[in-house]
């Protein structure tokens, strides 16, 4: 489970990150990424830490299938926060594969297209 500091819940965050941040796909995901976007609702802060958000909508399959695909997301996310520079906005989206993917291929496409956002991978 991600930490309550970086969990992304409200509406306008998640927007943000993905009406302006930078995307790179995989076969079972989608990976939005705004940088060290600063926090407006935490006043003060000068280095908000990064945080994260799951979007799985009902063509990933029924409602067993949806969290199982969130739980898997949100733990493997939890790994890599790390990796992420303070204030930056994460959205990971969901495409129907995901919900026939096993732990391993949705780390795989988690990973290189993090690799891809943070300047280390190519097209």
């Amino acid at each position: 489970m991600l930490p309550t500091d970086n969990r992304l819940r409200r509406r306008e965050d998640f927007a943000t990150a993905v009406r302006r941040g930078r995307r790179a796909g995989r076969r079972h995901l989608v990976v939005h990424l705004r940088s060290g976007a600063t926090d407006p609702h935490v006043p003060g802060e000068s280095a908000p830490p990064a945080r994260a958000g799951f979007v799985v909508s009902k063509a990933v399959g029924g409602a067993v299938v949806r969290n199982k695909v969130k739980r898997r997301l949100r733990h493997l996310m939890r790994d890599r926060m790390a990796l992420l520079p303070p204030g930056s906005l994460v959205v990971v989206r969901a495409l129907p594969e995901a919900g026939d993917a096993d732990h391993a291929q949705l780390a795989q496409d988690l990973d290189a297209a993090l690799q891809r956002l943070l300047g280390g991978g190519t097209r």
